[in-house]
């Protein structure tokens, strides 16, 4: 027995060092039903967590220590929410929860000022938090809701593009309005929710915005083109889609992006 607890402890004692050495920690397709104490142990030593694959049902409060966790990977466990500490991982960059059974998301997740990108597609979501656009005026904040992502500083004049929007789905119903605040937000893709209709201001707040996917969802496009700013919107659109003709983009097995899907 002694034996057997001192090739555990050693192989312990391996992997926080490898963990601590590389500040990476990967126990993807594990069959975990929660985060390993040692993971912990690790604290400011971690950079990047995944967990993907696994049976995960909640995180710890005590994930807080990770406090130069930049990277967390949580796709495809059974997550049902993500408790308030979240907001505490101030380094968090992207957090990736594709694929759990996520019913609400805490308004904490309005204090990840350094978050780049936040995907949560596949989940059972039908409301993001008004606290979304509380980022907006965070110093050099690169943001994402549910894949939003954008970039942006108190000086307009030094706000670089926004990416891309992932939430596709969920359930989700309407988008608050505060996510009229991402003003370079670049692309939004909702497919396959229930939205039958958008913040009035959307189109007229985020003049960044070329690509819009909503596919099997309520809303007309009659709706949509009525809505301020469509104008613009449609101008940026077909200037991204001739780009990407001019520039031989690569198409994926869904085709060309045109920048508008409803």
């Amino acid at each position: 027995m002694g034996c057997c607890g001192s090739k555990s402890a050693n192989s312990s004692a391996n992997r926080i060092a490898r963990w601590k050495s590389t500040g990476i920690v990967a126990l993807r397709d594990g069959k975990l039903k929660a985060l390993p104490d040692e993971v912990l142990e690790v604290d400011g030593f971690v950079r990047t967590v995944d967990l993907t694959n696994n049976k995960i049902v909640e995180l710890p409060p005590d994930i807080n220590k990770l406090i130069n966790m930049q990277r967390l990977v949580l796709a495809n466990n059974v997550l049902k929410s993500l408790p308030t500490c979240v907001g505490c991982l101030q380094s968090l960059k992207t957090l990736t929860l594709d694929g759990n059974r996520i019913t609400i998301l805490p308004d904490e997740l309005g204090s990840l000022s350094r978050l780049e990108r936040f995907s949560i597609s596949g989940n059972l979501l039908t409301c993001l938090p008004d606290t979304i656009g509380n980022l907006r005026g965070h110093m050099s904040t690169t943001c994402g809701i549910t894949g939003v992502e954008r970039t942006c500083t108190r000086d307009e004049s030094t706000w670089r593009g926004a990416q891309e929007s992932v939430s596709a789905d969920n359930s989700i119903e309407k988008l608050p309005e505060t996510v009229c605040n991402l003003i370079n937000l670049k692309s939004l893709l909702l497919n396959n929710n229930h939205v039958n209709q958008l913040p009035k201001n959307l189109l007229k707040n985020c003049r960044a915005l070329q690509t819009l996917s909503l596919h099997n969802n309520p809303i007309t496009m009659e709706q949509f083109q009525q809505m301020e700013g469509f104008g613009e919107f449609e101008e940026r659109r077909k200037k991204k889609f001739e780009k990407q003709i001019n520039s031989n983009v690569l198409m994926d097995s869904k085709g060309l992006d045109q920048g508008l899907d409803l």
